[in-house]
């Protein structure tokens, strides 16, 4: 493997990104960026798809595992934050790395949905548990990340399976909206990886974590209608 290789690779990726219009700030200017250079290095040690997803989805659990088995200290907050990012910077460069191998397959477009979706649910899952573990809040705080998760879990499902009713139209009304990557923001997995810098100050980190929460349910909403809308004109 050589710079030069490697460069390439990530020229080829950048001539052939997908339309940003409509998706959040930090996926489109920050992790589809990493996910390029993670593509255009496992390209060249010759890693496929499905193995750059199962990377992922180990970041995933080693942070989840470090949430829950460490106190609720800086470090450990740090070092969930990294790993998270990791994953979603490894869940940015499977299709990219399809992409530069030929396209990529049925099969690797279902592993990836299905492991988006496990991350979707597992994170606050998870973080229902280390509330209960690491902290002497009454047990009923335990409903919020619940009921995060519920919330999550909805519109991703909606939003799937929207674009695969109608692929093309699908894509294009999530995109509308001069504003969508502003307002989508708080659906950001970049962005609401950042909130667990927060997990030592527990009274901070329920703050930034309910705002979170409160501004997906409004988008869960939003999200829906639209949806629902575009489908009945069809």
């Amino acid at each position: 493997m050589t710079a030069l290789d490697v460069r390439t690779s990530w020229d080829r990726l950048a001539a052939a990104q997908k339309d940003g219009a409509g998706v959040p700030f930090y996926m489109r200017l920050v992790n589809r960026r990493l996910g390029r250079g993670v593509a255009a290095l496992a390209h060249r040690v010759g890693a496929t798809p499905d193995q750059v997803t199962a990377v992922s989805a180990g970041l995933v659990v080693a942070a989840l595992v470090v949430l829950v088995a460490a106190p609720p200290t800086p470090l450990p907050a740090v070092l969930v934050v990294v790993l998270l990012q990791a994953a979603f910077a490894f869940d940015a460069a499977d299709g990219q790395l399809a992409r530069l191998r030929g396209g990529g397959s049925r099969a690797g477009e279902w592993l990836d949905h299905t492991v988006d979706a496990a991350r979707t649910l597992a994170v606050h899952l998870v973080v229902a548990v280390a509330l209960l573990r690491h902290t002497d809040l009454d047990p009923a705080w335990a409903l919020l990340p619940l009921g995060y998760a519920f919330v999550v879990s909805v519109r991703f499902f909606a939003q799937i399976l929207a674009e695969q009713l109608v692929p093309d139209r699908g894509a294009r009304a999530a995109a509308a909206g001069r504003w969508s990557s502003v307002v989508q923001l708080p659906a950001d997995v970049g962005v609401q990886n950042l909130v667990f810098l927060l997990w030592p100050a527990t009274p901070l980190f329920l703050l930034g974590y309910g705002l979170l929460a409160v501004a997906n349910l409004l988008l869960m909403v939003m999200t829906l209608q639209r949806r629902l809308r575009a489908l009945r004109t069809l």
